[in-house]
């Protein structure tokens, strides 16, 4: 049978994917994010925070609804066949997650937080260049990754101040004694 899917076709479509996708995403990144320590650690406690510094309990709430929102966006670029711009789409969102993934345990697990700042600055490139083409594929799937956007160009300015604020972040080791004899 040849023809064209009809309205409710695609809709069980999209939502099958969201099934999938939506809380996988989502659990990956909680995943990532409490085995890399994630602002939980005695590390991170004994930093200098910036005065705009939100309180961590945010961090708890703000990153699943940006996975889900990400996701969403995704379901609806791999919705739509035919764009020539879909596999480029889907190959640059799973980069930058790949690099989001990866920038909490930089910065939380090895506090490596000025390498973790160049890395978010890579995820940001990479963040945008998706952006712009889920546009050309989808212009909902780029709208839903604005807040994103918005959060990681944040948490860079975050990461730049713990940074700035903690020349000595990388080597400091917290609840070290020494004993004199």
């Amino acid at each position: 049978m040849v023809g064209i899917a009809t309205k409710g076709q695609l809709r069980m479509s999209f939502l099958r994917w969201a099934l999938v996708l939506v809380p996988l995403i989502v659990l990956i990144g909680s995943l990532v994010g409490a085995l890399s320590g994630s602002g939980d650690t005695s590390w991170y406690a004994a930093l200098e925070k910036p005065s705009f510094q939100p309180p961590p309990y945010l961090f708890g709430i703000v990153w699943p609804i940006l996975y889900a929102l990400m996701s969403f966006a995704l379901v609806n670029v791999i919705q739509a066949r035919g764009s020539r711009w879909r596999g480029i789409a889907i190959g640059l969102f799973a980069a930058q997650l790949i690099v989001n993934l990866l920038w909490s345990p930089i910065f939380f697990g090895m506090h490596q937080v000025s390498f973790a700042f160049f890395w978010i600055l890579v995820m940001i490139g990479l963040a945008v260049a998706t952006t712009v083409v889920f546009a050309r594929v989808r212009r909902i799937a780029a709208w839903l990754m604005l807040p994103y956007l918005a959060w990681i160009g944040f948490a860079a300015i975050l990461n730049f101040e713990v940074d700035r604020l903690n020349p000595d972040a990388e080597t400091l080791v917290v609840g070290a004694t020494s004993t004199q004899i």
